[in-house]
């Protein structure tokens, strides 16, 4: 089977739905990637997969969207494909329409947030909604990676069968590793007995950072880690300012966008996403892989991954007192960080394992699997 898979930008092309193209070409299918051009996709191409390039625009400009929607429909029409399956709010609509009016027989979305479900103006909420129910009429197989946006897609009726896959990261890439913390924390000349609270996110501000900072304050025992990078199509307020106003001096780190995030995770104590919105984060997923307790906002996603007072805490959302007795309470008790850590690995093994959401999906897409697939796991 042809299969188009298609996305944003080339961060969400190589971080999210990669796993999925590998097991699918492991599978016996021909897969091709499609999304904005950026430098990700060089590692991409370097595995063998072919990735094609349209002008998707990470905006609401009508013009911008019409000539990306315009080169969509061109190449799903060069391309012929047996099934196309879209991510992501707007590249995700546009990819259906462009299959739906291409002749392609199947069509599949996976939604990782509602737009509709996000802090902005009133308008701009209901244009969303109206979109996510205009696309789910020509969405022959709707996957949320949330169980409650699916219960919102059911609700609403944007989907009549919405199927909740989840997320998933591989247990054998992401796990604690006493080695590689030694190592990382010498690189960085980082004492085994610091407490060290970490975030890998991009650098926007919905994800809290400025709340993160502001919290961190009232941790002394303890250092943060900020892993991440600012896209060039990421929008909303400059952190820079943040950042600089943190007061943290010597216990801030900023280690900008890496690739040994397993390595990171093992090295840390505490993961923290005070986010303001969020589908099912994969940094939590890793961080629970890696037996870190997490501290995240009460919202959508975070909420079903953490268990409050086991596996971690659950705070409000934008408040930092909160967030900082949440993070002190770990930082001031050893015990209580491995408690919780394991218990979090154990619960990430048990839901979150990348080789059984890849294979549910496969199933719900109704393709062949076969046992190679499920050794297809996520190379960064």
């Amino acid at each position: 089977m042809k299969i188009v898979e298609i996305t944003s930008v080339d961060y969400a092309l190589w971080h999210f739905v990669m796993p999925l193209m590998r097991a699918m070409r492991a599978a016996g299918h021909e897969v091709i990637g499609v999304c904005a051009e950026g430098p990700h996709l060089a590692d991409a191409r370097a595995e063998g997969f072919r990735i094609l390039t349209v002008p998707m625009a990470r905006s609401l400009s009508p013009t911008a969207q019409w000539r990306a929607f315009r080169a969509l429909y061109a190449l799903l029409r060069a391309e012929k494909p047996d099934l196309v399956h879209g991510h992501m709010p707007i590249s995700g609509l546009l990819a259906r329409f462009a299959a739906r009016l291409a002749g392609v027989p199947r069509i599949a979305y996976t939604c990782h947030g509602f737009l509709f479900n996000q802090p902005g103006p009133l308008w701009r909420r209901g244009l969303a909604l109206v979109l996510e129910w205009l696309g789910g009429r020509v969405t022959d197989i709707y996957f949320t990676v949330s169980t409650e946006e699916a219960a919102d897609a059911k609700r609403l009726r944007i989907a009549r069968a919405p199927i909740a896959i989840g997320n998933g990261r591989d247990p054998a890439r992401y796990h604690p590793d006493p080695a590689a913390r030694a190592r990382v924390r010498c690189e960085l000349g980082v004492p085994e007995d610091r407490v060290v609270v970490i975030i890998i996110s991009r650098l926007v501000r919905h994800k809290g950072h400025p709340e993160l900072l502001s919290a961190m304050r009232a941790v002394p025992e303890a250092e943060l880690w900020v892993v991440g990078e600012r896209l060039a199509t990421d929008h909303g307020a400059d952190l820079e300012p943040y950042f600089a106003a943190s007061g943290l001096g010597a216990r801030l780190r900023r280690l900008g966008y890496r690739a040994d995030i397993p390595a990171l995770l093992a090295s840390a104590d505490i993961f923290a996403l005070p986010s303001h919105f969020e589908g099912l984060p994969m940094s939590v997923i890793e961080a629970m892989l890696c037996g870190l307790p997490v501290v995240a906002t009460a919202i959508r996603g975070p909420r079903e991954q953490v268990i409050d007072g086991e596996t971690g805490f659950l705070v409000p959302p934008r408040a930092i007192a909160p967030l900082a007795e949440a993070l002190a309470r770990l930082a001031q008790d050893a015990a209580l960080r491995a408690r919780m850590g394991t218990g979090a690995r154990a619960r990430a093994e048990a839901l979150y394992d990348e080789a059984k959401v890849i294979a549910r999906t496969l199933e719900h897409l109704g393709l062949s699997v076969y046992p190679a697939a499920s050794q297809a796991g996520e190379q960064t």
